[in-house]
């Protein structure tokens, strides 16, 4: 009895634990706001197979983004890493190499501006995609020097010699921070990060994606950038993951037919002391139930037995008279019943 006596509150719980337990496939966000759900994987390029042949439309490159007076110009790759093969990035170790979503390259050094992530976030309307964990930021001195290397292009040739110089101090400089910095550990090291924000553009065809580099932090830590896709768009509806209407239906229904089961066997056998197929609740009900369907079957079996072909066997056959099978067998019994009449006469 207590246990029919908690199935309200199994069917005031089902149908919030079953929309809270959605799992989301990754690169995907659901905002329940618009009831529109988002899928960027179509952007995300995979590397081919190696028996496989690429077809015109298929990207054998990750997407570039032109830094313009960056000096530098961007690789990145959406929630899945860059299928380029980079054989070493500034304060990346090897094993986490095959992991770098975005990077670019600056006098023959690969630094890497995060690792890959699968996580997408709404911030107010905008939709966006994060990455973290890349090459350690440059120290400010180090970064003022490369800024002053941008502006000091009409300077005379004294002026370059002292560039020369000032490149090679901040090279020194740039080994030096970041032996400190990998001596220090990781979580004392700040590191490079991306932030792109992901914009609808109905007019792109699907799996195209248009790239811009939008700026960087002061410190050149973080970089911004701004995505025109058509997968930005979203599409109305649920996700095709997780429980829907019908599915929470169902799990209320199971949860109900376990309650009725098992708290009615439990009253009957220690309730009622019954056994066997009695502990069943309302077992007359049911039983009855079933003779009226067992008999409906036999009546309907039987029924289409009789609209089935017979077959003719040799004791059907027509008889024709004296000379027939029949005929032989009933003269055989007047004869018997007249030979007993004259002997009862006698």
């Amino acid at each position: 009895m207590r246990l029919i006596s908690i199935l309200p509150t199994l069917f005031l719980l089902t149908p919030s634990l079953a929309a809270d337990s959605k799992p989301l496939l990754p690169c995907t966000i659901y905002r329940t706001e618009t009831n529109a759900y988002y899928d960027i994987s179509p952007i995300a390029v995979q590397p081919l197979i190696d028996h496989k042949k690429a077809h015109k439309d298929d990207r054998t490159e990750s997407w570039h983004a032109r830094g313009y007076d960056m000096g530098t110009n961007f690789t990145l790759n959406f929630c899945a890493p860059v299928i380029e093969t980079l054989d070493a990035a500034v304060g990346i170790s090897e094993g986490l190499l095959k992991n770098i979503s975005a990077f670019y390259t600056w006098k023959d050094k690969v630094y890497s501006i995060g690792q890959v992530s699968t996580e997408l976030v709404f911030r107010g309307r905008e939709l966006s995609l994060n990455y973290t964990n890349g090459s350690p930021c440059d120290s400010p001195s180090t970064h003022d020097k490369r800024k002053l290397k941008h502006h000091d292009d009409d300077d005379d040739d004294d002026d370059d010699e002292d560039k020369d110089d000032d490149d090679k101090k901040k090279d020194d400089d740039d080994k030096k921070s970041h032996k400190e910095k990998s001596s220090k550990g990781d979580d004392d090291v700040r590191r490079k990060s991306t932030l792109i924000s992901l914009a609808c553009d109905p007019n792109l065809p699907s799996g195209k994606a248009h790239i811009s580099f939008v700026g960087s932090s002061p410190d050149q830590c973080t970089y911004f950038f701004r995505a025109k896709t058509m997968a930005a768009c979203g599409g109305v509806g649920e996700p095709p993951t997780g429980l829907g209407a019908g599915g929470v239906f169902g799990v209320i229904l199971i949860i109900f037919l376990a309650v009725y089961l098992l708290g009615g066997i439990a009253y009957q056998r220690t309730v009622m002391h019954q056994r066997g197929w009695r502990q069943l609740p309302n077992y007359n009900v049911w039983a009855s139930i079933f003779s009226i369907l067992r008999d409906i079957v036999i009546i309907l079996t039987s029924s289409c037995a009789r609209l089935l072909p017979r077959r003719h066997g040799y004791n059907q056959l027509p008889g024709n008279g004296r000379g027939g099978r029949g005929g032989g067998r009933a003269d055989d019994e007047n004869r018997l019943i007249d030979q007993l009449d004259e002997e009862w006469d006698d």
